[in-house]
Protein backbone atom coordinates (compact mmCIF):
# COMPACT_ATOMS: atom_id res chain seq x y z
CA UNK A 1 0.00 0.00 0.00
CA UNK A 2 1.33 3.47 -0.53
CA UNK A 3 1.49 5.70 2.21
CA UNK A 4 0.14 9.66 2.56
CA UNK A 5 1.56 11.76 5.55
CA UNK A 6 -1.72 14.25 6.04
CA UNK A 7 0.18 17.22 8.51
CA UNK A 8 -2.60 19.60 10.15
CA UNK A 9 -5.58 16.23 9.05
CA UNK A 10 -7.59 16.66 12.56
CA UNK A 11 -8.44 20.43 11.30
CA UNK A 12 -11.68 21.29 9.03
CA UNK A 13 -9.78 20.75 5.76
CA UNK A 14 -7.81 18.27 6.70
CA UNK A 15 -9.81 16.02 8.22
CA UNK A 16 -12.52 16.30 5.60
CA UNK A 17 -10.04 15.39 2.70
CA UNK A 18 -8.53 12.16 4.96
CA UNK A 19 -12.40 11.42 4.62
CA UNK A 20 -12.54 11.10 1.32
CA UNK A 21 -9.01 9.58 0.57
CA UNK A 22 -10.19 6.41 3.19
CA UNK A 23 -13.75 6.59 1.39
CA UNK A 24 -12.38 6.33 -1.86
CA UNK A 25 -8.57 5.05 -2.03
CA UNK A 26 -8.61 1.66 -0.43
CA UNK A 27 -4.78 1.19 -1.48
CA UNK A 28 -3.58 4.19 0.34
CA UNK A 29 -2.44 4.18 4.14
CA UNK A 30 -3.32 7.31 5.76
CA UNK A 31 -0.63 8.86 8.34
CA UNK A 32 -2.33 11.83 10.20
CA UNK A 33 -0.30 14.41 12.39
CA UNK A 34 -1.62 17.01 13.71
CA UNK A 35 -0.34 19.01 17.07
CA UNK A 36 -3.71 19.43 18.12
CA UNK A 37 -3.57 22.95 18.78
CA UNK A 38 -7.28 24.82 19.61
CA UNK A 39 -8.45 24.28 16.34
CA UNK A 40 -7.63 20.65 15.61
CA UNK A 41 -9.77 18.19 16.83
CA UNK A 42 -10.25 14.45 16.93
CA UNK A 43 -13.41 14.02 16.98
CA UNK A 44 -13.45 15.59 12.99
CA UNK A 45 -12.51 12.07 12.72
CA UNK A 46 -14.24 10.00 15.13
CA UNK A 47 -16.15 8.09 12.58
CA UNK A 48 -12.81 6.82 10.64
CA UNK A 49 -10.76 6.15 13.62
CA UNK A 50 -10.51 2.21 13.70
CA UNK A 51 -10.30 2.49 10.01
CA UNK A 52 -7.25 0.22 9.56
CA UNK A 53 -5.80 2.35 6.54
CA UNK A 54 -5.89 5.20 9.13
CA UNK A 55 -3.10 6.15 12.07
CA UNK A 56 -2.88 9.39 13.87
CA UNK A 57 -0.02 10.75 15.34
CA UNK A 58 0.23 13.80 17.32
CA UNK A 59 3.35 15.63 16.30
CA UNK A 60 4.06 19.30 15.53
CA UNK A 61 5.75 19.78 12.01
CA UNK A 62 7.85 23.05 13.30
CA UNK A 63 9.26 20.69 16.23
CA UNK A 64 12.35 18.91 14.45
CA UNK A 65 12.68 16.18 17.44
CA UNK A 66 8.98 15.43 16.75
CA UNK A 67 8.97 15.21 12.80
CA UNK A 68 12.16 12.89 13.12
CA UNK A 69 10.40 10.12 15.51
CA UNK A 70 7.44 9.99 13.49
CA UNK A 71 9.60 9.65 10.09
CA UNK A 72 11.75 6.79 11.78
CA UNK A 73 8.61 5.07 13.15
CA UNK A 74 7.20 4.56 9.47
CA UNK A 75 7.53 1.27 8.10
CA UNK A 76 7.37 2.31 4.76
CA UNK A 77 8.63 5.73 2.93
CA UNK A 78 5.81 7.88 2.34
CA UNK A 79 4.41 8.33 -1.32
CA UNK A 80 2.80 11.46 -0.21
CA UNK A 81 2.88 14.50 1.86
CA UNK A 82 -0.02 16.93 1.99
CA UNK A 83 0.23 19.83 3.88
CA UNK A 84 -2.56 21.52 5.80
CA UNK A 85 -1.02 22.22 8.91
CA UNK A 86 -1.20 26.18 10.22
CA UNK A 87 -2.68 29.12 11.47
CA UNK A 88 -5.30 30.11 9.37
CA UNK A 89 -7.54 32.85 10.93
CA UNK A 90 -6.51 36.71 9.79
CA UNK A 91 -8.31 37.99 13.65
CA UNK A 92 -5.36 36.07 15.24
CA UNK A 93 -2.72 36.64 13.23
CA UNK A 94 -3.16 40.52 13.54
CA UNK A 95 -3.71 39.61 17.59
CA UNK A 96 -0.66 37.14 18.06
CA UNK A 97 1.79 37.07 14.79
CA UNK A 98 4.43 34.85 16.08
CA UNK A 99 2.80 31.23 16.21
CA UNK A 100 1.59 32.10 12.63
CA UNK A 101 5.56 32.20 11.78
CA UNK A 102 6.32 29.36 13.40
CA UNK A 103 4.23 27.31 12.29
CA UNK A 104 3.21 28.09 8.66
CA UNK A 105 6.79 28.96 7.82
CA UNK A 106 9.18 27.02 10.07
CA UNK A 107 6.30 24.00 10.36
CA UNK A 108 6.52 24.15 6.27
CA UNK A 109 10.70 24.65 5.88
CA UNK A 110 11.22 21.52 8.85
CA UNK A 111 8.37 19.31 6.83
CA UNK A 112 10.54 19.88 3.31
CA UNK A 113 13.90 19.37 4.87
CA UNK A 114 12.13 15.47 5.17
CA UNK A 115 10.54 15.63 1.91
CA UNK A 116 13.69 16.28 -0.15
CA UNK A 117 15.55 13.07 1.79
CA UNK A 118 12.43 10.64 0.71
CA UNK A 119 13.23 9.47 -2.64
CA UNK A 120 9.76 9.83 -5.21
CA UNK A 121 7.60 11.42 -2.35
CA UNK A 122 5.14 14.29 -4.10
CA UNK A 123 4.66 16.97 -1.61
CA UNK A 124 1.94 19.20 -1.77
CA UNK A 125 1.52 22.67 -0.04
CA UNK A 126 -2.24 23.54 1.14
CA UNK A 127 -2.49 27.09 0.34
CA UNK A 128 -4.83 30.49 0.20
CA UNK A 129 -6.10 32.95 -1.94
CA UNK A 130 -5.26 35.13 0.43
CA UNK A 131 -1.06 34.85 -0.79
CA UNK A 132 -2.90 37.03 -3.65
CA UNK A 133 -3.66 40.18 -1.46
CA UNK A 134 -6.49 41.70 -2.23
CA UNK A 135 -8.79 42.40 -5.96
CA UNK A 136 -10.88 45.40 -7.21
CA UNK A 137 -14.76 45.11 -8.51
CA UNK A 138 -13.42 43.59 -11.34
CA UNK A 139 -11.16 40.63 -12.59
CA UNK A 140 -9.80 37.33 -10.75
CA UNK A 141 -6.57 35.50 -9.65
CA UNK A 142 -4.98 32.88 -12.03
CA UNK A 143 -2.05 31.28 -10.72
CA UNK A 144 0.37 34.15 -12.31
CA UNK A 145 -1.06 37.07 -10.21
CA UNK A 146 1.69 38.56 -8.15
CA UNK A 147 2.03 37.95 -4.58
CA UNK A 148 0.97 40.79 -2.39
CA UNK A 149 -0.44 39.43 1.06
CA UNK A 150 -2.37 42.22 3.16
CA UNK A 151 -2.04 40.32 6.58
CA UNK A 152 0.93 38.08 8.91
CA UNK A 153 -1.57 35.13 8.05
CA UNK A 154 -1.35 35.38 4.50
CA UNK A 155 2.33 36.95 4.39
CA UNK A 156 2.90 33.86 6.07
CA UNK A 157 1.28 31.59 3.88
CA UNK A 158 2.94 33.32 1.07
CA UNK A 159 6.49 33.06 2.67
CA UNK A 160 5.93 29.12 2.24
CA UNK A 161 5.11 28.91 -0.91
CA UNK A 162 8.43 30.65 -1.69
CA UNK A 163 9.68 28.01 0.36
CA UNK A 164 7.96 25.52 -1.18
CA UNK A 165 9.10 26.82 -4.82
CA UNK A 166 12.25 27.08 -4.17
CA UNK A 167 12.84 23.28 -2.64
CA UNK A 168 11.27 22.62 -6.00
CA UNK A 169 14.01 24.44 -8.15
CA UNK A 170 16.57 24.43 -5.90
CA UNK A 171 16.46 21.11 -4.76
CA UNK A 172 14.37 19.20 -7.61
CA UNK A 173 11.44 17.85 -4.48
CA UNK A 174 8.57 17.34 -6.73
CA UNK A 175 6.06 19.60 -5.50
CA UNK A 176 3.10 21.18 -5.91
CA UNK A 177 0.93 23.88 -4.39
CA UNK A 178 -2.98 24.83 -4.32
CA UNK A 179 -4.68 27.87 -3.78
CA UNK A 180 -7.97 28.16 -2.60
CA UNK A 181 -11.41 30.35 -1.79
CA UNK A 182 -12.63 30.55 1.33
CA UNK A 183 -14.22 26.98 2.45
CA UNK A 184 -17.16 26.49 3.94
CA UNK A 185 -18.87 22.87 5.03
CA UNK A 186 -19.14 20.59 8.24
CA UNK A 187 -16.48 20.45 11.12
CA UNK A 188 -14.93 24.15 10.46
CA UNK A 189 -14.04 25.76 13.99
CA UNK A 190 -16.48 28.26 14.84
CA UNK A 191 -14.52 31.54 14.41
CA UNK A 192 -14.99 31.70 10.95
CA UNK A 193 -17.84 33.49 9.32
CA UNK A 194 -20.30 30.75 8.92
CA UNK A 195 -20.05 28.62 11.76
CA UNK A 196 -19.48 31.45 14.18
CA UNK A 197 -22.99 32.78 12.56
CA UNK A 198 -25.09 29.56 12.83
CA UNK A 199 -23.87 29.26 15.79
CA UNK A 200 -24.65 32.66 17.03
CA UNK A 201 -27.89 33.21 15.24
CA UNK A 202 -29.03 30.11 17.20
CA UNK A 203 -28.51 31.05 20.52
CA UNK A 204 -29.96 34.62 19.83
CA UNK A 205 -26.22 35.98 20.09
CA UNK A 206 -25.31 39.13 18.00
CA UNK A 207 -24.16 38.72 14.94
CA UNK A 208 -20.89 41.33 14.25
CA UNK A 209 -20.16 42.30 10.33
CA UNK A 210 -16.76 44.24 9.50
CA UNK A 211 -17.19 47.53 7.91
CA UNK A 212 -20.30 47.63 5.57
CA UNK A 213 -20.40 43.78 5.02
CA UNK A 214 -19.75 44.57 1.31
CA UNK A 215 -16.24 42.56 1.25
CA UNK A 216 -16.48 39.88 -1.45
CA UNK A 217 -15.53 36.60 -0.93
CA UNK A 218 -15.28 33.44 -3.58
CA UNK A 219 -17.42 30.41 -1.60
CA UNK A 220 -16.34 26.59 -2.26
CA UNK A 221 -17.51 23.67 -0.89
CA UNK A 222 -14.75 21.59 1.63
CA UNK A 223 -15.84 18.63 -0.51
CA UNK A 224 -15.07 20.15 -4.30
CA UNK A 225 -11.84 21.91 -2.92
CA UNK A 226 -10.35 18.41 -0.94
CA UNK A 227 -11.44 16.39 -4.69
CA UNK A 228 -9.39 19.34 -5.89
CA UNK A 229 -6.70 18.93 -3.76
CA UNK A 230 -6.98 15.12 -4.46
CA UNK A 231 -6.65 15.39 -8.31
CA UNK A 232 -3.39 17.63 -7.98
CA UNK A 233 -2.12 14.65 -5.52
CA UNK A 234 -2.41 12.03 -7.97
CA UNK A 235 -2.42 14.19 -11.80
CA UNK A 236 -0.76 17.83 -10.67
CA UNK A 237 2.26 18.58 -12.56
CA UNK A 238 5.39 19.15 -10.53
CA UNK A 239 6.66 22.58 -9.86
CA UNK A 240 3.07 24.05 -10.34
CA UNK A 241 0.40 26.18 -8.82
CA UNK A 242 -3.57 25.75 -8.69
CA UNK A 243 -5.99 27.71 -8.17
CA UNK A 244 -9.68 26.88 -6.84
CA UNK A 245 -12.70 28.35 -6.36
CA UNK A 246 -16.33 27.58 -6.13
CA UNK A 247 -17.02 30.86 -8.88
CA UNK A 248 -19.55 32.05 -5.77
CA UNK A 249 -18.73 35.44 -5.18
CA UNK A 250 -21.28 36.78 -2.60
CA UNK A 251 -21.05 39.72 -0.08
CA UNK A 252 -20.25 39.27 3.45
CA UNK A 253 -23.68 40.77 4.47
CA UNK A 254 -25.61 38.52 1.79
CA UNK A 255 -23.84 35.55 4.00
CA UNK A 256 -25.06 36.89 7.16
CA UNK A 257 -28.38 37.52 6.09
CA UNK A 258 -28.54 33.92 4.22
CA UNK A 259 -27.72 32.54 8.00
CA UNK A 260 -30.12 35.27 9.90
CA UNK A 261 -33.27 34.16 8.32
CA UNK A 262 -32.55 30.87 7.96
CA UNK A 263 -31.85 29.99 11.58
CA UNK A 264 -33.95 32.61 13.53
CA UNK A 265 -36.07 34.01 11.12
CA UNK A 266 -34.97 37.64 11.97
CA UNK A 267 -31.77 39.76 11.11
CA UNK A 268 -32.35 41.83 14.38
CA UNK A 269 -29.12 40.92 15.92
CA UNK A 270 -26.80 41.73 13.09
CA UNK A 271 -24.41 44.08 14.47
CA UNK A 272 -22.08 46.49 12.33
CA UNK A 273 -18.47 46.59 13.60
CA UNK A 274 -15.51 48.76 13.16
CA UNK A 275 -13.40 46.93 10.25
CA UNK A 276 -10.32 45.09 10.68
CA UNK A 277 -7.25 46.42 9.64
CA UNK A 278 -5.92 46.12 6.22
CA UNK A 279 -9.02 44.28 5.52
CA UNK A 280 -8.74 42.71 1.95
CA UNK A 281 -12.01 44.19 -0.41
CA UNK A 282 -12.47 41.04 -2.77
CA UNK A 283 -11.27 37.64 -3.31
CA UNK A 284 -11.84 35.89 -7.05
CA UNK A 285 -10.41 32.53 -8.48
CA UNK A 286 -10.11 31.89 -11.85
CA UNK A 287 -10.12 28.66 -12.34
CA UNK A 288 -9.63 27.97 -16.01
CA UNK A 289 -6.26 26.29 -15.80
CA UNK A 290 -7.89 22.84 -12.97
CA UNK A 291 -10.51 23.01 -15.43
CA UNK A 292 -8.36 22.01 -18.03
CA UNK A 293 -5.35 20.41 -16.43
CA UNK A 294 -7.47 18.25 -13.89
CA UNK A 295 -10.56 17.77 -15.30
CA UNK A 296 -11.87 19.22 -12.04
CA UNK A 297 -14.58 21.65 -11.46
CA UNK A 298 -17.04 22.95 -8.41
CA UNK A 299 -19.88 20.00 -7.83
CA UNK A 300 -21.57 21.48 -4.99
CA UNK A 301 -24.24 24.43 -5.72
CA UNK A 302 -23.56 27.25 -3.14
CA UNK A 303 -27.15 27.97 -2.13
CA UNK A 304 -27.59 23.74 -1.54
CA UNK A 305 -24.29 23.38 0.41
CA UNK A 306 -24.90 26.09 2.64
CA UNK A 307 -28.21 25.19 3.00
CA UNK A 308 -26.86 21.50 4.17
CA UNK A 309 -23.69 23.22 6.04
CA UNK A 310 -26.38 25.19 8.07
CA UNK A 311 -28.70 22.08 9.06
CA UNK A 312 -25.00 20.39 9.82
CA UNK A 313 -24.24 22.60 12.63
CA UNK A 314 -27.51 22.71 14.18
CA UNK A 315 -28.06 18.96 13.82
CA UNK A 316 -24.20 18.32 15.41
CA UNK A 317 -24.18 21.03 18.68
CA UNK A 318 -22.33 18.60 20.70
CA UNK A 319 -19.51 19.04 18.56
CA UNK A 320 -19.01 22.86 18.49
CA UNK A 321 -20.48 23.41 22.17
CA UNK A 322 -17.34 21.10 22.98
CA UNK A 323 -14.78 22.99 20.92
CA UNK A 324 -15.89 26.52 21.82
CA UNK A 325 -13.13 26.30 24.92
CA UNK A 326 -12.37 29.27 27.27
CA UNK A 327 -9.49 30.31 25.32
CA UNK A 328 -11.79 30.84 22.31
CA UNK A 329 -14.35 32.81 23.99
CA UNK A 330 -11.72 34.59 25.53
CA UNK A 331 -10.26 35.89 22.08
CA UNK A 332 -13.65 36.36 20.67
CA UNK A 333 -14.48 38.54 23.55
CA UNK A 334 -11.14 40.00 23.30
CA UNK A 335 -11.19 40.99 19.93
CA UNK A 336 -14.79 42.47 19.63
CA UNK A 337 -14.52 44.45 23.25
CA UNK A 338 -13.72 47.55 21.56
CA UNK A 339 -15.46 47.33 17.66
CA UNK A 340 -18.92 47.81 19.16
Amino acid sequence: MKTVIVAGGAGFIGSNFIRLLLAERPDLRVVNIDALTYAGNLANLKDVAEHPNYRFARVDIANESQLNALFESLDAKPEFIVNFAAESHVDRSIDGPEAFLQANITGTFRLLQHARSIDGVRYVQISTDEVYGSLGDEGAFTETTPLDPSSPYSASKASADMLVNAYHHTFGLDAVITRCSNNYGPYQFPEKLIPLMIIHADAGKPLPVYGTGLNVRDWIHVEDHCRGILATMERGKSGEIYNFGGEAERPNLHIVHLIADTVCGNRDNITFVTDRPGHDWRYAMDITKVRAELDWQPQVVFEQGIGDTIAWYLDNRPWWTAVQNDEHRQFYDRWYADRG
